[in-house]
């Protein structure tokens, strides 16, 4: 096991490098060929490597990404949460309660995936909202009123409000200047490389992609992890491992995201060691084989309930 849950400095700095350098190259790729089939094609990619960010932050929420503290709770923080309008440390407290609560009503992520299975219509109408960024306009609005103090900090679509008597609005204003900052300071960094190339309307493509492909991939995501599963405290039951081809690991599946019940069982163990602690599991148990994303996507959309 010690093995298993060992961190790697090195490993740590190949997924934020890596990550960022697709983005890189992507942007690269939009700014040589700028034509409507390499926007689209750019945007893609873009929203996978923005969830690569977030699920990079979910590695440091759990102290596994790099070796020291500094490195998992700072660094993280600014090169992952912080341009994906994340926040580490209220994600941290926000996820302690999903790994706690997983299973019941208490789960704080449970709004992603409660209302799983339904009609194939409905979940085309829902995946239709995201990649047309209805979706995506309604996740801003969110962002915006929690930077505010309005609604509870989460990133499940459960919407609770705070108290605001006695809140003034010089007091409104600084609160979500000061929580949006860092937000505005990493893209405005971002925006500044760009423009320095003499390519500063590449920037809109990471915005359109946040807004379109990335809660696409969220959602499809947070199927497969948690959907369509029994209520139960079993961890063998109300989480699933899903095998992702390279189209999955480039955007609903990177980061290894997909084996999902083994970070469940031991969320100790790094992102790099999951390949390895899965076949640990194939081997010595009767964990059945995974399913690929169409098949759970087929599943969602049964309106049929899980067996």
């Amino acid at each position: 096991m010690a093995t298993l849950t060992a961190r790697s400095d090195l490993w740590g700095a190949w997924a934020v490098g890596s990550t960022w350098g697709v983005i890189a190259l992507a942007f690269a790729a939009l700014a040589r060929w700028p034509n409507v089939f390499t926007f689209v094609a750019v945007m893609a990619v873009l929203g996978g490597r923005q969830l690569a960010l977030a699920i990079l932050q979910h590695e440091g929420s759990h102290g596994t990404l790099f070796k020291s503290r500094w490195a998992n709770d700072v660094l993280t923080d600014w090169l992952c949460a912080r341009p994906i309008w994340q926040n580490l440390g209220k994600y941290k407290v926000h996820h302690l309660g999903h790994h706690t609560r997983t299973g019941t009503n208490q789960d704080p992520d449970i709004s992603l995936h409660e209302d799983y299975p339904v009609s194939r219509a409905s979940l085309v109408r829902k995946m239709a909202r995201d990649i047309f960024g209805l979706t995506g306009l309604k996740l801003v609005f969110g962002l915006v009123m929690m930077d505010a103090g309005v609604f509870k900090w989460t990133v499940a679509n459960n919407v609770e409000r705070l108290p605001q008597e006695g809140r003034t609005w010089p007091e409104r204003i600084s609160t979500t200047l000061r929580n949006m900052g860092p937000m505005l300071i990493t893209n405005g960094v971002l925006w500044a490389v760009l423009a320095a190339t003499g390519h500063a309307w590449l920037y809109g493509a990471w915005v359109l992609a946040f807004l379109t492909f990335l809660p696409l991939f969220i959602r499809i995501r947070s199927i497969a992890e948690h959907g369509c599963l029994d209520r139960s405290p079993d961890m063998f039951r109300n989480t699933r491992t899903t095998r992702a081809g390279w189209l999955a690991r480039a955007t609903v599946a990177p980061v290894n995201v997909n084996f999902h019940m083994e970070h469940h069982l031991m969320a100790s163990v790094p992102y790099h060691r999951l390949p390895q602690m899965h076949a640990w599991l194939r081997e010595r148990t009767d964990v059945p084989e995974p399913p690929s994303y169409l098949d759970v996507l087929q599943l969602a959309s049964s309106g049929q309930p899980a067996r």
